[in-house]
């Protein structure tokens, strides 16, 4: 966890109480207030989109939102987006942006959010990373979880600290911040706040084995802020994990036992999950780099790479630029779109919905592809 998150998190109640009581005062009031000029397009290379920022329709009176952390879609076509307000931590919704229902009080750091399917039934994977607020505004720590749900949220099961099956030392922290599933059932933790390990258990949560952490000979073995994690099948007969290195600014890709393959390196972004449909990697830029190459607040955008890696379309950022066959440093475009990319879900049209991080209390934003 940085110092950008810390200090967010630090003003982020007394935004929140401001919010609700200029919107008590006028008894409704839709989140989005910012709605770009009909028409705006952003993107690159036929990845272009037109930006709907007043796609949700919900009220912050009723369904109060800190953080859009993530969002997937389940097999009725339904969108479901983690936060971590704990008035609703779980908000479900159709294409149109109508709400559907909400659900879950118990993660003040919601964070991660994958779906996996059993059995012709969908699941959820809930990340809660342990960085929160208190009810007085200041910032806690505690040990992050894993929650296995159905999609109204019965609780199958959890994954707690891995200190307590004894693959962590006493002071090695376990703030977990997403989860993959694997075609077999496997489930890959990424502990990207904490100690940087990928740990793999079975469907059942039982301890298989871990890699990554900071202590590797090779440094290519090591993660730094090991944000995300998705199983990439694009080859069906070898599949492959992809790491998030964030503050390396690239991809690691490892085989499935955590033997290390290769890095995409994305100069100036810092990414989170890789997210796969079709033959394209999705990923939210949490933050980008401005052109003195310092990361700075308020950025962010979405970065879309083809079947080979290479990037073709930066929505919300510039074009990307090759060299010699190397990705140049990537800059937020001039009118930003995005404000901390944290996350996007694509829907069967293609459309891409974009979840922000310290973004004023935003809920996704759509882009329709055009």
């Amino acid at each position: 966890m940085n110092n950008s998150r810390r200090g967010f998190l630090k003003s982020a109640a007394i935004a929140t109480a401001a919010a609700t009581t200029a919107s008590t005062a006028k008894g409704f009031t839709i989140l989005h207030k910012d709605k770009p000029a009909d028409g705006q397009l952003i993107g690159h290379n036929g990845f272009t989109y037109k930006v709907d920022k007043g796609w949700a329709k919900i009220s912050v009176n009723n369904t109060p939102l800190a953080n859009c952390h993530e969002m997937v879609q389940d097999s009725k076509g339904r969108l479901i987006m983690l936060g971590d307000h704990t008035h609703n931590n779980v908000l479900i919704f159709d294409k149109s942006g109508k709400l559907l229902d909400y659900w879950g009080t118990s993660l003040p750091g919601g964070h991660g959010l994958t779906i996996s399917k059993e059995g012709g039934e969908d699941f959820l994977l809930l990340t809660d990373c342990g960085w929160a607020l208190d009810r007085t505004g200041g910032t806690y720590g505690q040990a992050g979880q894993v929650l296995k749900t159905t999609t109204d949220g019965k609780l199958i099961f959890s994954i707690g600290h891995p200190r307590t099956i004894g693959i962590y030392k006493d002071d090695e922290p376990f703030k977990p911040t997403e989860t993959a599933v694997a075609p077999n059932g496997d489930i890959y933790v990424a502990d990207g706040y904490g100690s940087d390990y990928i740990i793999q258990y079975n469907a059942k949560g039982q301890y298989i084995h871990h890699f990554g952490g900071h202590h590797n000979t090779n440094p290519d073995h090591n993660l730094r802020n090991a944000h995300g994690i998705t199983v990439d099948t694009r080859d069906k007969n070898n599949p492959v994990l992809i790491c998030t290195s964030r503050e390396e600014n690239c991809f690691k890709v490892f085989t499935m036992d955590g033997k290390f393959i290769k890095r995409i390196d994305l100069p100036g972004m810092y990414v989170c999950r890789a997210v796969i449909n079709d033959d394209n990697i999705y990923a939210g830029v949490c933050w980008s780099k401005n052109a003195q190459g310092k990361q700075f607040d308020g950025s962010g955008f979405v970065t879309i790479l083809d079947k080979d890696n290479k990037v073709v379309s930066n929505p919300g950022g510039m074009a990307p630029v090759y060299k010699n066959g190397l990705l140049q440093q990537t800059l937020q475009a001039k009118n930003a779109t995005f404000m901390h990319g944290h996350d996007v879900c694509i829907d069967e049209d293609k459309s891409v919905y974009v979840c922000q991080w310290n973004a004023n209390h935003t809920a996704p934003v759509k882009l329709t592809r055009v």
